[in-house]
Formats: structure tokens, sequence, C-alpha cells
């Protein structure tokens, strides 16, 4: 069945929902469940009062929003990494054919809030790291998990926690989640940016992201927020 994806959820009130789901692996199907999991070992060097990280992790209303409600983000912008300018749009992106990936490039304050616990945060309750190319009912290069480091100790911090993640045995399957070279960030269009919470009664913000904040808020109470930072 070809179906846009974020229009999965929409189809539950007319009854064609659960069939769709039923094509899905049972992992696409687990995006809500939230891992409880150790920070990394190796601490990026961070100094300023700002830094930059990038992360893709499926659709990112959902990315988005989660990074939004952490203590010390500064913004958090939905874009598309990985190709070129030319055909940086949504349209085009949703294609699967452009090479980009959904993602969120978030702005934070080193001194409230680590590069370290934002990869805690990511892989805690934003994306499940090991479906390749498929995040809850979205599937396609698109929709790949990222780490895109902005310097080399980013880099280094990004790599040692995958293994680390890897050998820890949170999860059963290899991660797949790929630390990839930053070439460029493409903001989305005016209308995904804050879409969360502009359109917190929308269908597959409902299904799909809202428990990720609240999985946020229930796993690190310490560093959410009740009101998001914009933009």
């Amino acid at each position: 069945m070809n179906l846009p994806s974020r229009l999965l959820p929409i189809l539950a009130g007319i009854g064609l929902f659960g069939a769709a789901l039923t094509v899905l692996e049972p992992a696409a199907l687990a995006a809500e469940e939230a891992k409880i999991i150790p920070a990394p070992k190796l601490k990026a060097a961070e100094s300023g009062k700002q830094a930059v990280a990038i992360f893709a992790g499926g659709c990112f209303w959902g990315v988005e929003g989660v990074f939004s409600h952490i203590k010390g983000v500064k913004s958090a912008v939905s874009g598309y990494h990985g190709g070129g300018k030319a055909n940086a749009t949504y349209d085009e992106v949703s294609s699967g054919s452009t090479r980009h990936a959904e993602a969120v490039r978030v702005v934070y304050d080193p001194a409230q809030v680590s590069y370290g616990q934002l990869l805690q945060v990511f892989f805690s309750v934003v994306a499940d790291p090991t479906t390749l190319n498929r995040q809850g009912p979205d599937s396609g290069t698109q929709y790949r998990t990222a780490l895109v480091p902005v310097s080399k100790s980013q880099s280094q911090v990004a790599r040692a926690y995958i293994a680390e993640l890897d050998k820890s045995g949170a999860w059963k399957r290899k991660i797949v989640t790929a630390v990839e070279p930053y070439k460029a960030f493409y903001p989305a269009e005016t209308y995904h940016q804050d879409f969360m919470f502009k359109n917190p009664a929308h269908p597959y913000i409902v299904r799909w992201d809202a428990v990720k904040v609240s999985n946020l808020k229930r796993t690190f109470p310490a560093l959410f927020i009740a009101k998001p930072v914009r933009g």
C-alpha cells in the first residue's frame, strides 16, 4: 500500500489505518517506547554560550518537538540535511530520491545542556536507532536516523557513543544510526516550523509525537521545560 506517510494516522477515522499498519514491521510501531540509557562516557569539547548540533530522526515534527522542550536549547529548526540546495524542498525530499534526510538543527547553551545529554535524549526518546530508513509509520531514506556532527569533537563523541550503545545490549538489534558528514543544512518551509506547538491536535502529532515529549518529561525531568522554545 503506497500511502503518503503523513496520511496514515488520518485514515484511522475511515477504517483504513489498521489495514495500513499491517504492512509495517513490528519495530516501526514501537516509536513511542522510551529507553533509559546512560550518557556518553566521552564528553565533547564545548565552550562559549552557544553550540550547534544536528539530528535526523524520522519526521522532523517530533524531533523538533522534543528538543524544543529541553532546558538550555535556544532554537530547534526543522530542515533538510545530506543533499543539495536546489531540491531541498518538502515535495522533492519526500520522494526519497534527493539524498536528504529530514533533520533538526539545535542551537543550545553548553553551560546548561551538553552535546552528550542531547545524544542521550535522542537515543532514549526521539528515535529507534535499529530501524533502517524507517521511523514510526514513515519509510524511505529521508526518514533515516543520523547524527551530523559539526565539529571533530562531536564526531568523536557520536561514534564512541554508538559503539557503547551497541555493546550495552539496550536494543536487541544492531544500531543502524549513521554518523554523517556535515555539508549544509537547509531550513524547511515555514509551515513545518514549530509544527507540534501550532498543531497539537493534528492526528500525526497525537499518535506519534506527543508521546515522545511525554517520555522526555518522564525520563529526563531535570532537562524538561514545559514551554517549548520557538523557532
